[in-house]
């Protein structure tokens, strides 16, 4: 083989691979399931100050109190429903923009939830 020969392989090669193109379900099942972690965080906070018997049995350590809950509660909605959205989209090409959207939906409500003046217009008197 001359040094043209080894040049033109690879082209060659690439000219004729078969390899699928990625798929965007995979990334799109990590975006949802952290819009998921982000709304369930939202709904946790929420519901905290609405009822003190939620408050309460999301205090898993003393110290920290319920955003222990929330926080540890949030991130096993995100670790979940990543794996479970991952197999359901893996061979999927969903649109981006819908995800993205629907993941920036997710997002903006549960960070709602985290903001003092909604939540607390819920809370217990």
């Amino acid at each position: 083989m001359d040094a043209r020969e080894l040049e033109q392989r690879p082209e060659e090669e690439a000219a004729t691979s078969t390899e699928a193109p990625l798929s965007f379900g995979p990334l799109a099942a990590a975006f949802l399931a952290a819009g998921i972690g982000a709304l369930v965080l939202g709904i946790l906070t929420t519901l905290a100050s609405a009822s003190s018997s939620i408050k309460d049995a999301l205090a898993f350590t003393d110290p920290v109190g319920p955003l222990s809950g929330k926080t540890t509660i949030a991130v096993a909605a995100w670790v979940v429903s990543w794996p479970i959205l991952h197999l359901a989209l893996r061979r999927r090409d969903p649109a981006p923009g819908k995800v993205y959207w629907a993941t920036a939906l997710l997002v903006v409500l549960g960070l709602i939830g985290t903001f003092p003046t909604f939540f607390e217009a819920f809370a217990a008197e």
